[in-house]
């Protein structure tokens, strides 16, 4: 794997770059490097050992707290000791300004190592990120540095027993206290917020919640809808206006905690805000009415992470099976006159079927991290590059997004699938890992937003906004790498292959509203969801292959070719289905009557 990030990042994205840039000018490969050995050691030391241990000893709670295996604390701490959590803040307040883009590889190694350990700091990276952006400097200098600093974590508090992914119908409620609080108009909150990620442990001195919640009109009725919700910040414990605990609980309680099928090390929790009655203490984060558009700002980011650890899970369950097919015999080769049972059995990599099921793997698990460290590349552009360059990076980022959430969680999980099919029935055993990796990796398609909410985000508003300019851009991206393509004989087939893609894309985007009817537009929007990213995966692959192919071919070169390959051979032409029914708008899945099933 390292050796294939090292490519991606210092040959096919020149990170190396960056360091010509103002924020990023203390940097050099050597730190960038640095940076990466030194979480692959921490990753490999602390976290890995434990994975098995904090799936099978699962968060329990006794009435008063929430137990976690004393290793977990170990490994968090070892990751704050670390810096990472700051890895993109300003030196002014103990940050390394480091890129997005190392920023995100250095955590692929924690991802892989123990995905729900991990969970722990990417959410309270993300919240602080959030604050860093919205919040106020008095809410930057407590909440945020507190937890950049290690000492406090953090969640975000979205959905609701009655609303998952419907926030527009969250009913936690959020009355005006007091407006002239240091920390922000402070509100009381009664409400229930359900699936929260860290929502409750002993790792930090204390939990930040960023909590979405709705402040009544004048009436006292919740605003209906989207626009009525706002953001808060609500502490496990109290804090004063100095940034020190006061010693008091807020009303935040634990409800149960979810036992769920895999991602087993972190806490999910059901929490009860304001059951005591009073309700709990919240700062208002930016304007009221603003809470979503506050929230995209972790989300956002927070997605980019969930494809980033769905592609380490699929990666690692692609490196297992890869050994195990190499040192497991069995099976011979089939000569003239049928198998000679006196022969050696051979290793099943030997056989094809297995290639192919290693190849897919490969295809998929590679291709996804080049997808999620263009994406984190493009935040990079977006914040550090010139205006034109920052402008076209947003256009392609806004519509790449619903695809490094979706195609690593459902073909990295498809990865973990053949994982455990190369093993055999060892596959289906706790004795090898990758029926965890499995289990661990089949929340990705559900959490931060699932598979059918990103198709029609994708085909219902990325791809048509503003005439459908960030479709164009990226569009004019695909387009560079065909001619590119098209200028070496050895590649021009697969160029030829990628524009026909493209092209179909194009029409089914046009045919899928001809219409003018959103639901008929949008009954198919998850295949439009596959078809756009096998589309964007394939070039990814193309791109790879052609910078890979400029130096000195190499068994690492070749296998980057021959997962290509695969791609367009075996998965490229699944578009045609896929498409198929976005063109002719159909309307199965749309006008099939309840009482059918």
């Amino acid at each position: 794997m390292r050796q294939t990030l090292d490519f991606l990042l210092n040959v096919w994205l020149g990170v190396q770059d960056l360091t010509l840039r103002a924020r990023f000018a203390e940097h050099s490969a050597e730190t960038f490097a640095a940076v990466l050995d030194t979480c692959e050691k921490i990753a490999r030391e602390k976290f890995a050992p434990i994975a098995r241990l904090t799936d099978t000893e699962e968060p329990r709670f006794d009435g008063e707290r929430v137990h976690l295996p004393a290793a977990t604390k170990a490994a968090t701490d070892a990751y704050v000791a670390s810096g990472m959590l700051a890895a993109a803040q300003d030196y002014a307040i103990g940050g390394m300004q480091l890129p997005c883009v190392i920023e995100m590889a250095a955590n692929a190694f924690f991802s892989k190592a123990n995905v729900a350990v991990g969970a722990y700091a990417m959410l309270t990276a993300g919240n602080a990120n959030l604050l860093m952006a919205h919040g106020t400097a008095k809410q930057r200098e407590v909440f945020a540095a507190a937890e950049f600093e290690g000492r406090w974590f953090g969640t975000m508090c979205l959905s609701e027993p009655q609303a998952g992914s419907s926030l527009s119908d969250i009913r936690t409620r959020a009355e005006l206290e007091f407006a002239d609080d240091p920390l922000g108009q402070r509100f009381r909150l009664k409400g229930n917020k359900m699936w929260i990620s860290a929502g409750e442990h002993e790792l930090s001195e204390n939990i930040i919640h960023l909590v979405l919640a709705k402040i009544p009109g004048q009436d006292g009725k919740l605003v209906a809808g989207a626009r009525g919700i706002s953001l808060f910040i609500v502490p496990k414990k109290m804090v004063g206006a100095d940034g020190q605990l006061t010693g008091e609980r807020n009303d935040v309680r634990l409800a149960g905690l979810n036992h769920k099928l895999g991602f087993r090390g972190t806490s999910n929790c059901l929490l009860n805000f304001g059951e005591g009655g009073a309700g709990a203490v919240g700062y208002l984060v930016g304007q009221p009415g603003e809470g979503l558009k506050c929230m995209f700002h972790m989300m956002n980011e927070a997605r980019i992470g969930v494809g980033l650890g769905a592609v380490m899970l699929g990666y690692a369950g692609y490196e297992a099976s890869l050994a195990y097919a190499r040192q497991r015999s069995q099976g011979r080769a089939i000569g003239p006159a049928g198998k000679d049972a006196t022969q050696p059995q051979r290793p099943i990599i030997e056989h094809a079927d297995v290639k192919r099921m290693l190849l897919a793997q490969k295809s998929y698990v590679e291709g996804g991290l080049a997808l999620a460290l263009l994406c984190a590349r493009l935040v990079d552009e977006q914040h550090s590059g010139a205006a034109d360059a920052a402008k076209e990076a947003k256009l392609v980022l806004e519509v790449l997004i619903p695809i490094v959430k979706s195609w690593p969680s459902e073909w990295c999980l498809e990865a973990n699938s053949l994982a455990i099919q190369v093993l055999g029935g060892y596959g289906y055993t706790r004795d090898f890992p990758v029926e965890q990796y499995w289990r661990d990796n089949r929340l990705n398609m559900i959490h931060e937003g699932t598979h059918g909410i990103h198709g029609l985000d994708l085909l219902g508003r990325k791809v048509v906004m503003n005439g459908g300019e960030a479709l164009l851009a990226l569009a004019a991206r695909i387009n560079f790498t065909v001619e590119t393509a098209l200028q070496q004989p050895e590649l021009a087939e697969l160029g030829n292959a990628l524009a026909a893609a493209l092209a179909n894309v194009g029409r089914a985007t046009k045919n899928a509203w001809s219409s003018g009817k959103p639901e008929e537009a949008l009954a198919n929007a998850t295949p439009y969801l596959q078809a756009f990213g096998h589309l964007v995966l394939a070039w990814i692959w193309l791109d790879v292959v052609l910078k890979a192919g400029q130096g000195k071919a190499s068994e690492f070169t070749q296998g980057k070719q021959a997962a290509c390959r695969y791609f367009f051979a075996y998965e490229l032409p699944k578009i045609e289905a896929w498409l198929g029914v976005v063109s002719r708008r159909e309307a199965l899945c749309k006008d099939m009557p309840e009482a059918w099933f």
